[in-house]
C-alpha cells in the first residue's frame, strides 16, 4: 500500500464511527495534532497507521486501496471524453476528485448515468441518433454490469449461504463433490425441503420450472455440471429471495434492470454453490492458477472456472483479484467481470491489440501477454477460444474468447507466469480502453479517433497513425 493523502477518507470512517479526533488519536495512540495534519492532507497517510487501524479499528484496508481509486478515476476520465469543455480537465484535479472526495466522484457518476438516459428517451422520441455512435444512458445489462462491478463483483451475502448449503449437501465427509453426485444431491434436496419433482425434456430451454405443478423441467443435452447449476439457480430464488431483494433495494435499478439483476444474483449463488468459496479458492492457491487443471478438478468449463476466479474477494480470505471478459469474434461483450480497478470501456469497442482476439486464430490453446494500458499499469492476460456445437449437422457452433487478466504484482500467483520477463517494461504490449477513449499516440491499429481530441489534418503529409490527434 502507498503512502499517500486521504484525509477525507479518514475524516469520512472517523465521523461513520462517531469518533472525535481526539479518541481517534487515542485508540491509534497518536498525538490528536497528528491525526488532526492527516485529516487536512498535511501528512500521508502511511502503512503503519493503516495496519494500526485495521488492528484497532477492525478496518478493512479495501476502504484505503489504490485500485478503487483507480477504477473510479478510469471512469470519470470517461465521462470527460464523452463531455469535453474548454481547455479540458487536468487531471490533477480529476486525481484530488478521486482520491478526496470519492462519495463526490460516484455522485458525478450517477448524474452522468441520469442525464445520459434523459438524452436516450430524447432521442427515441425524435428519432435521432448521436454522432459519437456511444448511444445515450446504460441500458438494463449495463445497469446490472455497473451494479456487479461496485461490489467488486463479490456477494458476500449469496457466496456464504451457498457455501453453506454446499457443505450441508456433501454431508459428513466435507469432500468436494463431483457435478454428478451434486445433481443426485440437488434433486433430493429439492425434493425433500421443496417438494419439487426435477424431469428432462427435450427443449431448447435449458430450464423451466412449474410452480403450480412444482415440476423443474431441465434440457436433456445439459451436461451434469449444466444441471447442477440450473437447480442450484432455482434454490437460489427458492431460499435466498430475501436476501437478493435486498441487494437489489441497494441500488437504484429501473424495473427491468432490477428483473435482470435477480437472474444475475440467482446465477451468482449457483456458481458459489457448485464451487464452493474456501474449496474452490484452496485448490486455485495449491494449483498456481491453472485453469485447465481446476476445470478437470471440478468436472466444470474452463469459462465456469474463469468466472468463478473473478468472484473469489471475501474479506478475510481475499482470491487474487480478477477480471472476466467473453468475446465473439464480432468483439462483442457478453460477460465483463472485474473484482477490481481494470476499466472496461462502454464506448465502441475494445483494444485490437488485446490477445483476447488473437484466441480465435488459435483455438484450444492458452495464450498470455503482458499488456500496458495508457495510464502505465501493466497487466497479466490470459485468453482461450471455446467452441461448443449448438445442434446437428450444419447448425452454427457458438465460439467464444473468454479472457482472465490481473494487475501484474499478482502474476507470481500464476503458473502462466512461467518464462515471461515481467519486470521488463519493453516486453508488454501497449493496449487501451477502446479507441474512441485511448489517447495513446501513434498506434497503427486506432480505428476511432479519440473523443475531445482533435484532429491532425494535413492534406501535405500522410501519416502511419490513423486519426492521429494534434
Amino acid at each position: 500500500m502507498r503512502k499517500t493523502f486521504l484525509g477525507v477518507k479518514l475524516k469520512t470512517l472517523r465521523e461513520q464511527r462517531g469518533l472525535t479526533q481526539a479518541a481517534l488519536a487515542q485508540l491509534l495512540k497518536l498525538s490528536p495534532s497528528y491525526v488532526n495534519q492527516l485529516e487536512n492532507n498535511e501528512r500521508p497517510l502511511s502503512v503503519a497507521v493503516l495496519l494500526r487501524m485495521q488492528s484497532t479499528l477492525g478496518v478493512d484496508l479495501q476502504f484505503f486501496s489504490e485500485d478503487d481509486e483507480a477504477r473510479l478515476y478510469a471512469q470519470l476520465q470517461e465521462i470527460v471524453a464523452e463531455t469535453p469543455v474548454p481547455g479540458g480537465v487536468p487531471e490533477a484535479e480529476l486525481r484530488t476528485l478521486v482520491q478526496q472526495m470519492p462519495a463526490m466522484a460516484q455522485l458525478m457518476l450517477r448524474l452522468h448515468g441520469r442525464a445520459r438516459g434523459a438524452e436516450q428517451r430524447v432521442i427515441s422520441l425524435g428519432g435521432d441518433e448521436r454522432e459519437d455512435g456511444l448511444g445515450s444512458g446504460p441500458g438494463p445489462h449495463e445497469e446490472v454490469r455497473d451494479f456487479f462491478y461496485s461490489q467488486n463483483n463479490h456477494m458476500d451475502v449469496l457466496d456464504r449461504a451457498a457455501e453453506a448449503l454446499a457443505r450441508r449437501l456433501a454431508g459428513e465427509s466435507n469432500q468436494t463433490l463431483t457435478q454428478q453426485a451434486l445433481v443426485t444431491k440437488l434433486e433430493a434436496h429439492l425434493r425433500q425441503t421443496h417438494g419439487i419433482q426435477v424431469q428432462l425434456w427435450s427443449d431448447e430451454r435449458a430450464r423451466r420450472f412449474e410452480p403450480t405443478q412444482r415440476l423443474l423441467l431441465l434440457s436433456d443435452a445439459l451436461s451434469p455440471a449444466q444441471r447442477a447449476f440450473q437447480m442450484a439457480t432455482q434454490l437460489a430464488y427458492l431460499e435466498c429471495g430475501a436476501e437478493m431483494d435486498e441487494l437489489i433495494a441497494s441500488a437504484p435499478f429501473s424495473a427491468e434492470a432490477a428483473a435482470l439483476a435477480r437472474i444475475g444474483l440467482g446465477n451468482y449463488f449457483a456458481g458459489a454453490l457448485t464451487l464452493p468459496y474456501r474449496i474452490f479458492l484452496a485448490a486455485a492457491q495449491e494449483l498456481r492458477h491453472d485453469i485447465a487443471l481446476l476445470a478437470k478438478r471440478f468436472g466444470v468449463s474452463f469459462e465456469s472456472a474463469c468466472h468463478r476466479l473473478s468472484t473469489l474477494q471475501r474479506r478475510e480470505a481475499r482470491g487474487v483479484p480478477f477480471f472476466f471478459v467473453r468475446v465473439d469474434r464480432a468483439g462483442n461483450i457478453s460477460k465483463r467481470q472485474s473484482a477490481t480497478d481494470f476499466h472496461f470501456s462502454r464506448g465502441g469497442g475494445t483494444c485490437p491489440l488485446w490477445n483476447v482476439y488473437e484466441a480465435f486464430g488459435q483455438p484450444g490453446r492458452v495464450l498470455t501477454q503482458v499488456a500496458r494500458m495508457p495510464d502505465g499499469r501493466s497487466y497479466l492476460w490470459i485468453a482461450h477460444c471455446e467452441t461448443r456445437p449448438t445442434g446437428g449437422y450444419g447448425s452454427p457452433a457458438r465460439e467464444f474468447s473468454v479472457a482472465l487478466g490481473c494487475d501484474l504484482r499478482h502474476a507470481g500467483q500464476l503458473v502462466y507466469a512461467k518464462g515471461l520477463d515481467l519486470g521488463d517494461p519493453d516486453g508488454a504490449t501497449p493496449i487501451g480502453p477502446g479507441c474512441k477513449l485511448c489517447d495513446r499516440q501513434g498506434c497503427a491499429q486506432r480505428a476511432f479517433p479519440a473523443l475531445g481530441k482533435r484532429l491532425r489534418i494535413d492534406e501535405n503529409e500522410r501519416l502511419a497513425e490513423p486519426y492521429a490527434a494534434r
